[in-house]
């Protein structure tokens, strides 16, 4: 099932929630409006409220407050986007200037900032304390995890478990999130809520460890973002760890250098180190163990085009090339 499958599926719910999330968009302020409108507008997959809804459908769910849902949890993550590209200075995302090169970086916090307590005044809406309890302890654990790596920043002795710590709190958590609140809109049993966060859980490992593997592997054009950025600004992701711990003296010393300096002028050399020492597939072999844990969470739900799409997520996570 391919993405486009999927979101036919999906069809009329994914219609609703543009809708909504347009109309929730408006503001007195026009440079709120411009900036809002041009990120979500910028080629996003919305994957998040996407997994939302499949999660909410496939455990049978038929009203229509799942959509609204969705909503939250793309303002949530299109708010981190704008605070992210001013904090790494990014000049691309999905082949686009970002928001912060075309409009400033003061903007972009700022309307960023207004996106977060927009997705709080329709959780409010919603009038489902739980809900409003997984999203508050979501996006503070997405903070965490920004300033995480921030600390991790420039560090070439960062692990695989301090990795995988911060990949969960900047990412998995949200996709965990969506499941969670999907589950409480569906009504869900113990069971089938713990199933489903350990698939949002797992899933969003993947797709994050896949998406640091493109950094190496992909080209600007399909990337949308320019090849080696990750390394440039110092960021140790797993690749990298694996790198470091599987050359020799040498080109240990080379990486080491480039992580701890950034921008380092024979990045292309230090991206073949990567490439050769095995660094690439064994990150890609991570992200397709994370992709099989997600799967199977959720084997026992009961068989429908749903959970279909569901498991068809796991694989296009790992498999993508932008």
């Amino acid at each position: 099932m391919t993405l486009n499958e999927i979101k036919q599926l999906l069809h009329d719910d994914i219609k609703k929630n543009d809708d909504f999330i347009i109309a929730q968009l408006a503001s007195d302020v026009v440079l709120i409006n411009q900036i809002s409108h041009y990120i979500i507008h910028s080629g996003g997959k919305r994957l998040r409220p996407l997994l939302l809804m499949l999660c909410a459908k496939a455990l049978g769910y038929q009203k229509n407050r799942h959509f609204k849902a969705a909503a939250i949890i793309e303002f949530i993550h299109t708010a981190t986007l704008l605070h992210d590209d001013v904090v790494d200075d990014s000049a691309l995302r999905r082949g686009k200037k970002t928001a912060n090169n075309v409009f400033g970086n003061a903007a972009s916090v700022l309307t960023g900032d207004f996106l977060y307590s927009r997705a709080f005044q329709m959780m409010v809406e919603l009038d489902q304390m739980p809900i409003m309890q997984i999203m508050a302890d979501a996006t503070n654990k997405i903070a965490e995890g920004e300033v995480l790596q921030l600390l991790n920043c420039n560090n070439p002795e960062i692990t695989e478990a301090q990795y995988m710590q911060v990949i969960y709190c900047k990412t998995a958590k949200l996709f965990e999130a969506a499941c969670d609140v999907a589950s409480i809109i569906a009504g869900a049993d113990n069971e089938q809520a713990q199933a489903l966060r350990q698939y949002g859980i797992h899933l969003g490992n993947a797709f994050q460890i896949a998406d640091d593997v493109l950094d190496y592997i992909s080209d600007s054009q399909s990337m949308g973002k320019n090849m080696g950025d990750d390394l440039a600004e110092g960021k140790t992701t797993l690749p990298v760890i694996y790198a470091l711990q599987n050359t020799n003296k040498n080109q240990k010393a080379l990486i080491t250098e480039a992580i701890e300096k950034g921008n380092h002028p024979q990045m292309d050399q230090i991206v073949k180190i990567v490439k050769d020492c095995g660094g690439i597939a064994y990150a890609i072999q991570k992200a397709h163990d994370e992709a099989s844990l997600a799967k199977t969470a959720i084997a026992n739900f009961i068989d429908n085009d749903y959970k279909k799409a569901l498991i068809a997520l796991c694989q296009l996570a790992v498999e993508r090339t932008s």
